[in-house]
């Protein structure tokens, strides 16, 4: 039996909530340039540890200047911050650094993101059987964040000086061994936007979403070591598993989306 409608709009309005969400602490804009460009945010406290530490840092009005060259400057304080336990796990990996109309500045290291607000870009897919059912996928259990929640078909993050194209080519294969041939009818479908605290710091994601439908006889395979396994879902299974939020929240946010176009939730 589907849940009641009350039931459904409780769920959707707190997810609409704990998407975008305010900070927990005050933060103000960090810079770079002059006329000053926003690259991000940082709490006051923060900056100013690292200004009385020598890193690249100037207050500016009310805002914080990120001083010299942007990609060796934002090394320095990615690898400050790992060292005294304030990212998030290192990865090798650096996103994009982007001003207000997301043109590309510099780069930084991905563990680094959340305490300085910076902005970054994800792709997400939702594979379906031509029957309507969904691939989910369940996040490994070591995962460093959400482990074991259940995800979409695929999401990830798209790296410095990577397309959005490439890195949904990249992704796909990697976390679920298809290739873009295999989706012949994939779309783009929707642009989600994220802002809430994070235990880094404050997160600002875009999210590209893609769809598309996989052949019956095609089953994802994880080629990573990031994936559990995956599931493919009828509709009503779906939405039950929504509810008892075992997803994800940019996850649950997207696949909630995708059921409200189809007329579905």
């Amino acid at each position: 039996m589907a849940p009641p409608a009350s039931v459904r709009k409780a769920w959707l309005e707190s997810l609409r909530q704990r998407a975008m969400a305010p900070s927990r602490a005050p933060r103000m804009e960090l810079t770079v340039g002059d006329p000053p460009v926003r690259i991000g945010s940082v709490e006051a406290s923060l900056a100013e540890r690292m200004r009385i530490n020598g890193l690249p840092l100037h207050a500016a009005a009310s805002a914080w200047r990120v001083a010299g060259p942007l990609d060796a400057s934002l090394a320095g304080i990615a690898q400050w911050l790992h060292v005294n336990g304030l990212s998030g796990p290192w990865r090798n990996e650096l996103l994009p650094v982007t001003g207000q109309c997301f043109e590309p500045l510099g780069a930084i290291e991905r563990a680094a993101v959340r305490p300085l607000g910076i902005t970054t870009f994800a792709v997400h897919l939702i594979a379906a059987r031509a029957d309507g059912s969904v691939w989910v996928q369940q996040r490994a259990r070591d995962k460093a964040t959400d482990p074991g929640l259940w995800d979409t078909t695929m999401g990830g993050q798209v790296g410095a000086g990577e397309s959005i194209a490439d890195a949904l080519a990249r992704e796909t294969w990697e976390e679920a061994g298809l290739t873009l041939a295999q989706l012949p009818d994939l779309r783009k479908v929707d642009r989600t936007e994220f802002r809430r605290p994070v235990s880094e710091g404050y997160l600002v994601e875009h999210i590209d979403v893609f769809e598309a439908t996989l052949a019956d006889a095609v089953i994802p395979q994880n080629q990573d070591g990031e994936v559990q396994g995956f599931e493919c879902l009828a509709l009503d299974a779906l939405l039950e598993r929504l509810l008892s939020e075992a997803f994800t929240l940019e996850a649950a946010v997207i696949l909630a989306a995708w059921l409200q176009r189809r007329g579905l939730l």
